[in-house]
């Protein structure tokens, strides 16, 4: 494959708009700012009125729901772009959370789906009833509109799944890309597809899509697809949805796009979450090792145990992810 040549970028500044949790007692650090309650407090964000509190309300807290969504700002030669990485899980809670974070949805030139489960889509419901329709470009994978289910012994559920023709009604223009593209005069790089090249990253067993001859094993999922940013000095920084591609296949593969070894960060959903996937946490806690990420950033549907294992292995790198948490590097 031959070599993407990604343009560096001065910073990043990565907001997580919707995660699995929210910790409001979180302190700052070294490049992490959390809104937290001193903050909330101190005006960071807006008050509801309480009865219990009629002098002076109370502030509103951040949502936290299962699902995933990402703020993504680059700076580039003086210039600021933003984009949005996955919306969250319900119509509310994304643009909810935009609103008490004072960011306004106005900024976003493109948004990036990670791929087509719900949990990453929804909340491109509430986005449009703030902006009203509008022609921002949507990127996916031709596989997101896929009708898929899972299936186990004694349980059958079909997933929800998004309308092409409801995103088209609201207005958004949608591309659709199997292979790597640029974002924003080449500064961001979509994987597209991503290779699979690991032994234990196989996907998820039960995973069905609908095809044309009936429900068919889908494991591998391969609309997931992750974002990579080149930040001068730093080396690569990658932002998974969920990771279905496996999280040490997904960064390797941006290496490979780019020729780049370097990894300044890995922030995002690692899909290590559950009985099934927990025989993969040790191996994939060894391949991060190899790839000696600078930050370490597990959020959505890594799971507890694996968070516990990766801040363990790498206590400078590990970075406890909360709805509110901004990453700053650069």
């Amino acid at each position: 494959m031959s070599r993407i040549e990604l343009e560096p970028v001065d910073r990043v500044e990565i907001t997580l708009l919707m995660d699995n949790v929210t910790d409001p007692l979180l302190v700052d650090q070294e490049a992490i700012a959390r809104m937290n309650w001193p903050k909330a407090i101190l005006g960071g964000l807006p008050s509801a009125q309480a009865r219990v509190s009629p002098t002076t309300g109370v502030p509103d807290a951040l949502i936290a729901e299962p699902g995933f969504s990402a703020l993504v700002r680059i700076e580039k030669a003086g210039r600021k772009r933003t984009l949005l990485f996955d919306t969250g899980v319900s119509p509310n809670g994304m643009v909810e959370n935009m609103r008490r974070l004072a960011i306004d949805p106005a900024d976003i030139e493109v948004i990036v789906l990670s791929h087509g489960h719900w949990d990453h889509v929804t909340g491109i419901e509430g986005l449009v009833r703030v902006l009203g329709s509008t022609r921002l470009p949507v990127m996916i994978h031709p596989e997101f509109w896929s009708r898929r289910r899972i299936s186990f012994p004694g349980l059958t559920a079909e997933l929800p799944v998004t309308s092409r023709g409801a995103l088209e009604e609201m207005g958004f223009a949608i591309v659709e890309e199997r292979q790597p593209s640029f974002l924003l005069d080449g500064a961001v790089l979509i994987t597209g597809e991503v290779d699979r090249q690991t032994p234990f990253e196989t996907g998820f067993a039960g995973h069905q899509a609908l095809r044309e001859d009936g429900w068919k094993p889908d494991p591998l999922i391969l609309d997931d697809q992750a974002l990579v940013l080149s930040l001068r000095d730093r080396g690569l920084v990658v932002l998974s949805g969920c990771g279905h591609a496996g999280i040490v296949n997904t960064v390797r593969y941006a290496r490979s796009l780019t020729g780049q070894d370097k990894v300044g960060a890995i922030v995002g959903g690692f899909h290590l979450s559950g009985p099934m996937f927990e025989p993969i946490i040790g191996p994939t806690v060894e391949a991060l090792a190899e790839l000696s990420p600078s930050l370490l950033v597990p959020a959505h549907c890594t799971g507890w145990r694996a968070c516990q294992q990766i801040a363990a292995r790498f206590p400078d790198a590990f970075v406890m992810r909360t709805v509110g948490t901004t990453i700053t590097l650069g």
